[in-house]
């Protein structure tokens, strides 16, 4: 196991089986710096066109197709003291009508107190003078080559990863990739200083980081969609639109995981999961939208698997 330092100089915009930018080892870790949105550095500097230009892609060594990545989020630190967003909200999430009343889409500026750990609007209206919010470092876009060769676009997401745009991807979260490609070929980039559910006015707080992660290979395990744990839950993600489609393949997905590692048939985890299961919407603005479906630990503590027939 070895620790990387690694200063990119080349950025991608789109996920796919692109020539590795560093080769590491099962259970290697990775410092790194990730670009904002729109290509801008820890400097201000532009390095890159958007969307999402990304950082990678890493090769972890013993990573194959039928294999799963394990990614955990060791760290993540704002490297630059502004960050910006939309200033309204997206057209799809608001009736029709009220779109009328809003002004044109257009950037602005915040202004991020890392020591603080606070960010606010660079030139709030009178109503926001004195406001801010509390500074939750996230990966809005991460993942592994999709199957089939394919190159997506980072504006997007699917089972692969991607776009997803989940607040809950913040330090000391561990999240399970399905493996298409030979060594994996992992990519992130996109962090937000901080963002609401849904993503509903089309970004974060868009801003560079330094991020801290660890890779470990789980050799033939079956994972369909991405997959996340933390000390109190364990989630799935789906990515799809319609809406209903991505919760349905983040249910399937979590059915499946209650089924091949906790030991219940379709019958034990319906029961497990009509009661335990919690739903965030991750994002209503990209492309493909992402649901997340979740289970408190407390709710798998004492389960019994249950018998094999036939």
């Amino acid at each position: 196991m070895a620790t990387h330092n690694f200063i990119p100089t080349r950025f991608y915009n789109s996920i796919g089986s692109h020539e590795p930018v560093l080769a590491i080892g099962d259970g290697d870790t990775v410092v790194t710096e990730t670009l904002d949105a729109h290509g801008f550095d820890r400097e201000g500097k532009k390095r890159a066109d958007g969307p999402n230009p990304m950082t990678g892609p890493f090769y972890v060594s013993g990573a194959e197709p039928g294999d799963a990545l394990r990614i955990r989020i060791d760290r993540i630190a704002m490297t630059r003291p502004t960050g910006w967003t939309f200033q309204v909200l997206s057209p799809n999430v608001v009736n029709p009508g009220a779109v009328a009343r809003f002004p044109p889409r257009a950037v602005t500026d915040w202004i991020i107190d890392i020591a603080a750990g606070r960010a606010r609007l660079a030139k709030p209206p009178a109503s926001l003078r004195g406001w801010s919010v509390a500074v939750e470092p996230m990966i809005g876009c991460f993942g592994l080559a999709p199957a089939m060769g394919q190159s997506i676009s980072t504006a997007t997401s699917g089972p692969y990863g991607g776009n997803m745009d989940y607040r809950g991807f913040g330090a000391g979260v561990e999240v399970m990739f399905p493996v298409s490609a030979s060594g994996g070929l992992f990519f992130l980039g996109d962090v937000h200083a901080a963002q609401g559910d849904g993503e509903i006015v089309g970004t974060g707080i868009e801003t560079a980081a330094e991020i801290q992660f660890t890779v470990e290979v789980v050799k033939r395990k079956p994972v369909g969609w991405p997959r996340g744990s933390t000390k109190s839950e364990i989630f799935t993600v789906g990515n799809a639109r319609p809406l209903d489609q991505a919760l349905q393949h983040a249910t399937t997905e979590m059915l499946d995981w209650l089924i091949q590692d906790h030991g219940l048939d379709e019958v034990a985890a319906s029961h497990v999961m009509g009661q335990a299961v919690r739903y965030r919407i991750a994002n209503v603005f990209n492309p493909a939208y992402s649901v997340v479906c979740r289970i408190g630990r407390e709710w798998l503590a004492g389960l019994k698997a249950s018998p094999k027939q036939g």
